[in-house]
């Protein structure tokens, strides 16, 4: 066989070979990298919010360090690991996470400002950052993944939990500019962040039921309870 028959026999062989996926590291140090990576970044952007929610006017200061804007955190440390550990591993680092976020905001005010006050409140978004950090973990996840379920799922879920924050200030906090701003960006996720053209609508149409779902059970349901 002549050096061009077997090159085109090679060449043949590997573009019909599959294209293997890469395998998550799961071991010791991807979990260490994952957690103290999160939990660091959580940290930082919790002291941002607490900076930025002080520079903002008005009512655009509660934007700064909402539950929705928190969330993005979670969900990206979620996608930005995806392709390097497992989902378990991702789910984690959501938590580390959000719980930094809470450390970093509230740390922050009670060194840098006048005191956190009752430790009720910091409790409160700690516990919510044990439920919200994995589930906009996995979230993040399932958006980097190939499944086209998984990704409108996640995507959903993002773009849901600023539906929500809309619902909150709309109905309940009559602050229409921020509502209309949350509104907004339900609907540039999926535009922006959306695959296909399919996957946008889909993603776009199970958002809102995600939003209003999210408003009955966090605020409706959650705060309603531990607020009296």
């Amino acid at each position: 066989m002549s050096h061009a028959a077997l090159d085109r026999e090679v060449s043949t062989t590997m573009s019909a070979s599959p294209v293997v996926a890469s395998v998550p590291d799961t071991s010791g140090r991807a979990w260490a990298y994952a957690t103290a990576s999160a939990f660091a970044g959580g940290l930082l952007l919790g002291v941002l919010t607490n900076l930025v929610q002080g520079w903002l006017p008005g009512a655009w200061n509660q934007i700064a360090n909402s539950g929705a804007v928190w969330s993005v955190a979670a969900f990206v440390a979620g996608a930005l690991l995806a392709r390097k550990v497992g989902l378990p591993a991702a789910a984690v680092a959501g938590l580390f996470a959000e719980s930094g976020l809470v450390v970093g905001y509230y740390g922050y005010a009670e060194v840098a400002r006048d005191g956190m006050g009752s430790l009720f409140a910091p409790l409160v978004w700690l516990g919510m950052a044990f439920i919200a950090g994995p589930l906009f973990g996995v979230a993040g996840f399932g958006w980097r993944g190939i499944s086209p379920p998984h990704r409108v799922i996640g995507l959903a879920a993002l773009a849901g939990v600023f539906g929500t924050e809309a619902i909150h200030y709309a109905w309940v906090l009559h602050y229409a500019s921020q509502a209309w701003t949350c509104l907004a960006v339900l609907v540039l996720v999926p535009l922006f962040m959306g695959r296909t053209h399919r996957e946008r609508a889909l993603t776009l149409l199970t958002a809102i039921p995600f939003s209003l779902l999210a408003y009955l059970v966090f605020y409706k349901l959650i705060l309603t309870t531990l607020l009296g």
